[in-house]
């Protein structure tokens, strides 16, 4: 049987070939089965959340009734980010959380994420059990035995109260806009934001089920951009459609970049005692200028594979307080067990009025290295990017750039690609080294 996990979940065209409401039933029974035969000492419960998306409605259904057929209570917490589905999982000592959302995919799509007891990720063992028990007979409970559903009615406001609760300055005097991609955070994101005392204005807060991430949020800030210039505001923040990560930009329009945010709070921190080991934990696609700014301030830089959940193992192993990626996922693992795009615009506006410098100077240690990233198609991923050919290439090419650029060379985890990444100085260096190599790999392909 193929894999349906991937490294965030099941994920797909909802209703299409693979993410069907028979295949969101049948996970959802299959994680209650299995959680039932690790302990049966009592009855799962299952926290349930969704983003706004239309499909969200059909495939929570099918959800909901997966689990109470196979003996677990659900408990419907309705439209919400992924992080507060994971905060909840904890707060109501429940044995699993399932989260249906696309994070900044297009409407069209839909996923399917599960969280284990206490909110983190579920390990992968569990997740291989829960495939392999999907076309497993079993018996179905009946009578008293068949699961209940019931609603949660202040899930909302008891993920507020956590997030108010590890804000830790007021953000008076702060004028934010808040693009809210028409997503999970909708209503959570604005009430929170202003609660902590800042000026909000909210945008793209009105999800119909169907404009979900419809050029507005992380992955499009241009609207964002306007608007924090329109109105005079300090910062702009954008969320994608689940809210596990932000982006920002300063008062002058400017992008600031999960990398950018992660330097914020890994010098606050450092300062407060609170930087474990003095490190953070970022992916090898972090920018150089991270690298630089945090080796400058006497912070040791890990980096891990690309995905969220590899800097999750990596916090976890080493007791780390902060780790992140540059797409503005970040994770703060004392308050969090997975990135919360709001809790990271709290952090970041916390420090803000607590410095009372702007976001551009307080981002402004990280000095980003123009980026290039291509993506060349090949027949043999691991082959070609293990070529002596291609080796070779990189290696002249890193010695060429030194200290002053990187390169950064492999195989896609996903498609038939080997992604070829360089950093330099100016884009046209970097454009012309990451053409020069591309053109290598498609050669050895």
């Amino acid at each position: 049987m193929r894999r349906l996990f991937g490294t965030d979940g099941v994920r797909g065209l909802a209703n299409g070939e693979l993410l069907t409401p028979e295949l969101a039933l049948a996970l959802a029974a299959s994680a209650a089965r299995v959680l039932a035969e690790r302990d049966r000492s009592h009855r799962p419960v299952a926290v349930v959340g969704r983003d706004p998306r239309a499909s969200g409605e059909m495939l929570e259904a099918a959800v909901v009734a997966g689990l109470a057929s196979a003996g677990a209570d659900a408990v419907r917490v309705g439209v919400l980010p992924t992080p507060a589905v994971a905060h909840l999982v904890d707060a109501l000592g429940a044995d699993l959380g399932v989260m249906i959302s696309a994070s900044h995919n297009a409407m069209p799509d839909n996923g399917i994420k599960l969280f284990a007891a206490g909110g983190h990720k579920l390990p992968d063992a569990l997740e291989l059990a829960v495939e392999q028990g999907l076309d497993r007979p079993s018996a179905r409970p009946t009578g008293s035995a068949i699961g209940r559903v019931r609603d949660e009615p202040d899930a909302g406001a008891r993920y507020i109260t956590h997030l108010l609760a590890n804000t830790p300055q007021p953000l008076a005097g702060l004028r934010v806009v808040v693009d809210c991609a028409h997503g999970a955070a909708s209503t959570v994101a604005p009430e929170c934001y202003a609660r902590a005392g800042a000026e909000v204005v909210a945008m793209a807060a009105e999800p119909d089920g169907l404009n979900i991430n419809d050029g507005v949020g992380s992955t499009h800030l241009e609207p964002l951009r306007a608007a924090v210039r329109a109105h005079g505001a300090d910062l702009g923040v954008a969320h994608d459609g689940d809210a596990d990560r932000c982006l920002a930009v300063d008062a002058d329009g400017r992008t600031v970049d999960g990398d950018q945010l992660m330097a914020v709070l890994a010098v606050a921190m450092q300062e407060a005692g609170e930087l474990v080991d003095d490190t953070l934990v970022a992916t090898v696609m972090s920018n150089l200028g991270l690298h630089l700014a945090m080796r400058e301030r006497g912070i040791n830089l890990r980096c891990t594979q690309v995905g969220d959940r590899y800097v999750l193992e990596e916090l976890r192993a080493g007791g780390f307080a902060l780790g992140g990626e540059q797409s503005g996922h970040v994770v703060l693992p004392a308050v969090a067990t997975t990135g919360d795009g709001l809790l990271t615009a709290l952090r970041v506006m916390a420090r803000m009025a607590q410095t009372g410098k702007s976001l551009a100077d307080l981002a402004g240690i990280v000095t980003v290295l123009p980026q290039v990233l291509e993506n060349v198609a090949v027949t043999d991923r691991e082959a070609v990017a293990s070529s002596a050919a291609v080796r070779d290439a990189v290696a002249a090419a890193q010695a060429r750039l030194g200290d002053t650029g990187r390169v950064l060379l492999r195989p896609s985890g996903t498609e038939l690609l080997v992604r070829v990444m360089v950093e330099a100085p100016t884009l046209d260096e970097a454009r012309s080294t990451a053409d020069e190599l591309a053109a290598v790999v498609a050669a050895a392909s």
